[in-house]
């Protein structure tokens, strides 16, 4: 399922997937916040974990778990496709607080039911660095950077996985193809904005563009490819399953058969004889 969001993000938060409706199943809550310089946003919940993971700007963010003492931090980001993020994750029964810094602040929220206590952690850039992924396979046709922030190995009290991932210019990313049980949700940019990729879920094309979101569902195959002259930041947010969680540990994610033989032997996949060594 595709969301598509064709105009400039408006002041205050804007919700991009609802936990209701037709969007219910995707069992997570999504959206965006923007503030002006100076602005302030509160939010709580009693149920729900939640998730701020800062796009741009600055701000100080302060939290608040029930039983424990506030906490607080200055933060920055300069742009999405160059910096690392802060994230900051909460559990349900915690206040969050920002005040946009000078040049204002854009975040992206996630949040889902949990009820389990944990401890709330600030994930630092230093603690989400880029992994340039797919390097030295498949002729190079699929590397990209990827920036995971928390999953079951750092973070296995929450329900949720999240993290970035960066498009180079005409290479593939989500490749070789896969799918899982656990529902999924990518958001886009692009850099210059006006640029595009494309994805296929299951067998349906979709032609991507600046703020889209994508919905990905149960057992549903998702590779992308991103246009020649565009770079592509996605984020990636999973929810995982009771029992059922993402990761090795359940096998997950679950690379289509006809597809792996991709990532072995580079000189088993064809070329034009022009540019064979």
């Amino acid at each position: 399922m595709q969301i598509r969001h064709n105009v400039p993000f408006a002041r205050g938060y804007t919700s991009l997937v609802p936990r209701a409706g037709q969007t219910a199943d995707m069992l997570t809550e999504f959206g965006f916040l923007q503030l002006l310089p100076g602005e302030c946003w509160e939010q709580r919940s009693q149920t729900d974990e939640q998730c701020w993971l800062l796009a741009g700007g600055s701000a100080q963010i302060s939290w608040e778990v029930e039983g424990s003492s506030p906490q607080s931090a200055e933060i920055s980001r300069p742009d999405l496709f160059d910096h690392s993020p802060f994230c900051l994750s909460v559990p349900a029964k915690s206040i969050v607080k920002i005040t946009a810094g000078k040049d204002g602040a854009e975040f992206y929220y996630s949040a889902t039911d949990n009820h389990k206590a944990f401890k709330a952690k600030l994930y630092t850039p230093e603690e989400c660095m880029s992994e340039f992924r797919g390097e030295g396979t498949m002729r190079e046709t699929s590397t990209r950077i990827v920036r995971t922030v928390f999953d079951d190995t750092n973070r296995p009290e929450s329900n949720l996985v999240i993290g970035e991932v960066i498009g180079v210019p005409g290479k593939w990313s989500s490749y070789p193809p896969h799918h899982h049980p656990q529902p999924e949700i990518y958001h886009y940019r692009f850099l210059p904005a006006n640029g595009f990729g494309l994805t296929t879920i299951g067998e349906t094309p979709y032609l991507i563009k600046d703020k889209d979101t994508i919905l990905i569902r149960e057992t549903e195959v998702h590779p992308q490819v991103t246009a020649p002259g565009y770079a592509m930041w996605y984020l990636w947010i999973i929810r995982h399953l009771e029992g059922a969680h993402y990761g090795p540990a359940t096998g997950t994610p679950i690379f289509v058969d006809e597809h792996k033989w991709v990532t072995g032997d580079v000189n088993k996949i064809w070329q034009p004889a022009t540019t064979k060594k």
